[in-house]
Parts: C-alpha cells; sequence; structure tokens
C-alpha cells in the first residue's frame, strides 16, 4: 500500500454562541483548523485534524497548510503509510517544529494502519485499559456572575469535575474559582489552568488564598521555560501542580520530570506531535512515576477521537483521578464527523471502530470549508 496524495482543508468553525472561550491566552471564538486526509492506491483514506493555534504552537493555518504541501507530502507520497516511524523522521527531517500539523498528518496514518487490518487505533497501541474517559467541563475566565452560571449549565449537564481558567488578575482569579465552588458544592473536584498567567509570586499568592477550597490540581500557573521555579512552586503549595504549556516534546517531560516539578503531565497528539510521541512521553512519566491525564486545544471530532484512543490505550493517563479535556466538541457549532462522539458527561465513550472509528462529514466540510 502506497500514499498517494496528502490533501490539507482549511476549516473555520465557530464556538457556540455563549460558549466561547476566554483565558489567559486570549479569546478563542472562531477555531481555524485543517482536515488533513491521506490517500492510497488501496482506496483506504486516513483522517487527521490540525488543532492550531499561533498562541499555542506559532502554527497557523495557512501555514500548516503550506507545510503539509510542500514540505510534508512530498516526502510521504509513494511510501507506506503503515510504516509509522519512518514517517515521522521524514517529517522531521524536512522541517522542524509544526507539532499540530505533524500530528494531523501522522494520525491520519494511523488511521489507516487500524482500517487496514479492521481494528481500532487502541489496538495498535497495545488495547485499551478502560473503555470510557471521565471528563471535565471548563469555565472560562468570564466575571463572577457569568462564571457562576456557566458552571451551573456544565453540573446540570452531569460533569463530576469542573475546570476554572485564571491566570488574568489575581484578584478577580480568586473570586470566580471561590463563585464556583460555592455552585459545585465542597464534593465536586475543582481544578484550575492559569495557562502561564501568573507570576510566581501571584501563584503563591493565589493557590495559598485558595487553600481552602480544595482544589484537586492546578494547571500551568506560572509562564513554561523554568522547570526549576515550577519545581519551587510546587514544594509550597499543596494543590497539585499540571504541566501542560511547559511540556511539548520528550526533552520537556525530560527536564520536567528531572526537576520533580510537576504532579502530572498534561498530553495530547496535536501537542506533541503526534500520538507516538505522546505515548514516548508518557512512558517518561510512567519512569518518574509520575501521572498524566489528556489535555485539549479544542479538537473538533477528528482530533477527539484521537485523543480517546490515547486515553484508553495506557494506565498512567490517570482519567479517574484527573479528568480529561476530551471535550472540543462540546464548545463547538460543528464536529465535522457524521456520528458524534458519545462524551458523555461525566463520562466519555472510546470509538471502537476501525482505525480513529470516525468518519469525516462531507456536507459539514463543505459548509465550514475556508475558500
Amino acid at each position: 500500500m502506497k500514499i498517494t496524495r496528502v490533501e490539507a482543508i482549511p476549516v473555520c468553525v465557530p464556538l457556540k454562541k455563549g460558549w466561547t472561550a476566554k483565558t489567559a491566552h486570549g479569546e478563542h471564538a472562531v477555531s481555524p483548523y485543517v482536515i488533513v486526509k491521506v490517500h492510497t492506491d488501496a482506496g483506504l483514506v486516513g483522517l487527521g485534524e490540525a488543532t492550531i493555534s499561533g498562541l499555542w504552537s506559532g502554527e497557523t493555518q495557512a501555514g500548516s497548510v503550506a507545510a503539509i504541501r510542500d514540505y510534508i507530502a512530498p516526502q510521504l507520497v509513494g511510501t507506506d503509510p503503515r510504516d509509522i516511524t519512518a514517517a515521522r523522521r521524514a517529517m522531521d527531517f524536512i522541517i522542524k517544529l509544526n507539532p499540530f500539523t505533524k500530528a494531523a498528518v501522522e494520525m491520519a496514518l494511523w488511521d489507516i494502519s487500524g482500517k487496514a487490518v479492521g481494528r481500532p487505533v487502541y489496538q495498535l497501541l497495545g488495547g485499551r485499559v478502560r473503555d470510557h474517559v471521565r471528563i471535565k467541563l471548563v469555565v472560562w475566565a468570564r466575571d463572577v456572575a457569568g462564571s457562576r452560571a456557566m458552571a451551573e449549565g456544565h453540573l446540570a449537564l452531569g460533569v463530576s469535575c469542573v475546570k476554572v481558567k485564571v491566570g488574568l488578575d489575581p484578584d478577580t482569579d480568586v473570586a470566580r474559582v471561590r463563585a464556583v465552588r460555592e455552585v459545585a458544592g465542597p464534593d465536586v473536584p475543582l481544578t484550575i489552568d492559569a495557562n502561564c498567567g501568573w507570576t510566581i509570586r501571584q501563584a503563591r499568592h493565589c493557590l495559598r488564598a485558595l487553600a481552602d477550597t480544595n482544589l484537586l490540581l492546578a494547571e500551568q500557573p506560572i509562564p513554561a521555560g523554568d522547570p526549576a521555579a515550577l519545581a519551587e512552586l510546587r514544594h509550597v503549595t499543596d494543590a497539585a501542580i499540571m504541566a501542560d504549556e511547559s511540556v511539548f516534546t520528550l526533552q520537556d517531560a525530560w527536564l520536567l520530570t528531572t526537576h520533580r516539578a510537576a504532579d502530572i503531565l498534561s498530553v495530547y497528539p496535536g501537542k506533541h506531535g503526534g500520538i507516538a510521541a505522546t505515548a514516548e512521553i508518557v512512558a517518561v512519566a510512567k519512569a518518574a512515576g509520575i501521572r498524566c491525564t489528556i489535555g485539549s486545544n479544542l479538537e473538533l471530532g477528528i482530533g477527539t477521537a484521537a485523543m480517546l484512543h490515547v486515553a484508553a490505550a495506557f494506565p498512567e493517563i490517570d482519567t479517574d483521578s484527573f479528568p480529561a479535556d476530551t471535550i472540543g466538541p462540546f464548545y463547538h457549532d460543528a464536529d465535522l464527523i457524521t456520528q458524534p462522539l458519545d462524551l458523555g458527561p461525566p463520562y466519555a465513550r472510546v470509538p471502537d471502530g476501525p482505525g480513529l472509528g470516525v468518519e469525516l462529514d462531507e456536507e459539514q466540510l463543505k459548509r465550514w470549508r475556508v475558500g
């Protein structure tokens, strides 16, 4: 079997009215992503999704399309799509960085590999250790009244864990978390995510101020790039520290674990450049004796399916203790797949069809396609 064509399709899908995102990284109202189709001479087509964001990885929609068209596709056309390790090496050789773009292409290769043998991707990764994934929904960084209302709506859906975005103004951040705790009551786990928005001094202050709210974890409280500072913060707070923006690469994971800078790593294929790279980072966490969970860049249906397969395959991805962010389709007007994923809440189900277990909805694609 050989790859005949790698197709990159730009799409723009808006978030639902009232559900648009606001974090320390800014506003997110529309998702300018790229859908990937890898075509083969066997008639199999693999699907991938690049949830690109300039704020996250420096990738843009136009840049992602160009990287696939001008660099990646010429390297892969004519090769066997099941040779995933060789494809990863070829992509890394021809163009540096671009993790979400590479992840979309690699995702499609896993999809083809699963379809070729009639097995879901999680079986290619060694089989599943769970068939459902506990999720949390996110309260964006709104005013206190808006945050309270959003938390009430999430809890009414049946979610059993809530994440609150912070990292803007410390006083308002603390008030927002306290308001959500009041709505949730004492027994629903709460996490916070500062998206690099606090200084270490602000983080110390806010985590002390929130000590009585019984946080499950604090995600990326300070900027990435200083594992020693993150380790220092970890040692002065009772809240578990989760690294997200701090762990893009395998080398990032190694530095964090050697510094003992985090209790949990947030992992997912887009950020790391693919499913195989995510597995490598999970192995580093396993060696260090720390847990992982699934993060998010607000994926659509294809990207969310890939994350669910990863969550299913690795016991170190402890979504029961630290619920996952496999929630992007909740927030968007469309997911671009024919059959919506069963995302719960409180548990998402892992698709069990061949490959990623999802099919592209061509009508949705036509509607949301750019150009």
